[in-house]
């Protein structure tokens, strides 16, 4: 499988150090230094162009860049006949975007992947499309440095829905769309700064018909970059190596 890079940061950098069934083939970032250290690292080639880049032999874009990025250039790349992992997935809280990439990509038999991220358990949430969830919450807390907040106490410092909270801190809870999109519902959302935290920590309170359940997962940061979860940069790693596996293991 032909791998290309959108986004050529951290988690791009991870994942070119861990190719096993698939291998990179293109890189492109709005910055063309750091395409070209992944490419030295990879063997790819890399682009100065998109237009150039997206055209090239490739199965599946894999985006790791930003939500404008996402939004810029998803539908040109399915218009293109690949498939895409969106790593940033806030950008899919725009409905109208999120519908027209979903058309687009039924138009050309494309797929648009969501890797399970900073978190476990997502493919479970699926069963709220088929039976009721009465209560789907995420509580985040973050170091309050990490959200460039100044405080001696733990506080919460949002509280709503996720479509509201991604507006808010961009950045910071592409978590609670992904859990949105599993669930096929808005998720709740409260987040809280705590100066007595040195890493992210999402817990997950689920409850529905199929009984209640509860996950708390506290983040490791990725070797080279304080700001990238590892966690989620794995997701990708995973997704990528059973993508054509005809075993399929989860919901």
């Amino acid at each position: 499988m032909k791998i290309g890079l959108l986004g050529c940061g951290n988690i791009g950098h991870i994942i070119a150090r861990h190719t096993g069934s698939f291998a990179i083939t293109a890189v492109y970032d709005e910055v063309y230094a750091k395409a070209s250290e992944i490419a030295a690292i990879s063997g790819a080639t890399a682009y100065r162009d998109f237009a150039a880049f997206v055209a090239s032999d490739l199965d599946i874009v894999v985006e790791a860049a930003s939500v404008s990025a996402v939004k810029l250039f998803a539908e040109e790349v399915i218009s293109h006949n690949k498939d895409i992992v969106i790593m940033s997935v806030g950008a899919l809280t725009d409905a109208a975007f999120r519908d027209a990439i979903r058309g687009r990509a039924r138009e050309h038999g494309k797929k648009i992947y969501i890797p399970s991220g900073a978190i476990f358990g997502l493919d479970n949430l699926k069963i709220g499309r088929i039976s009721t969830i009465r209560r789907l919450l995420l509580r985040t807390t973050k170091s309050p440095a990490s959200l460039g907040i100044d405080t001696k106490e733990r506080r919460m410092i949002f509280s709503g829905k996720a479509n509201e909270c991604i507006k808010a801190f961009p950045r910071n809870v592409n978590v609670s769309v992904a859990m949105s999109l599993a669930a096929g519902m808005d998720t709740d959302v409260e987040l809280f700064v705590d100066p007595a935290v040195d890493r992210n920590v999402h817990e997950l309170f689920i409850e529905g018909d199929f009984g209640e359940t509860y996950i708390k997962v506290t983040n490791y940061q990725s070797p080279d970059n304080p700001a990238t979860s590892y966690l989620a940069a794995l997701s990708i790693l995973s997704l990528l190596e059973k993508i054509d596996d005809p075993i399929v293991v989860g919901t």
